[in-house]
């Protein structure tokens, strides 16, 4: 049976390849521990669970860093992961747009300027 800090980077991998990683490495030489619990609670504990997919766990991740805002460079790494599990450019706007009425016009504004570049980067 795999540990969890394994299971966590096993799923890290497949949901932001290399964009997650790099998180966990910048927090190295700072708080390590907060790296591991990253790979530990949120990838090998919340997001191996079998009742939502890859791509229902990354909209709801979305919708969420969305609406609390101030979370960009997270809704950079998570609009990366959606776009790596399989959802489509539209797909994420369209999450966006369905907050607005709940997160008002700036937070979506917001989310949707990091998404802006995530797809320039990306060259979508």
């Amino acid at each position: 049976m795999k540990s969890r800090y394994e299971l966590g980077v096993n799923k890290l991998s497949e949901v932001d390849g290399t964009g997650g990683t790099g998180v966990v490495e910048s927090l190295k030489d700072i708080a390590p521990d907060l790296g591991k619990y990253i790979i530990e609670f949120a990838f090998g504990d919340i997001y191996t669970r079998p009742s939502l997919d890859l791509k229902q766990r990354e909209l709801v991740t979305l919708s969420t860093l969305a609406a609390l805002g101030g979370c960009e460079k997270q809704l950079d790494v998570h609009i990366n992961g959606a776009l790596n599990v399989g959802i489509s450019k539209e797909k994420i706007i369209e999450v966006f747009i369905q907050c607005i009425p709940y997160l008002g016009f700036p937070k979506v504004l917001n989310a949707v300027s990091v998404a802006k570049n995530v797809f320039l980067n990306r060259g979508i």
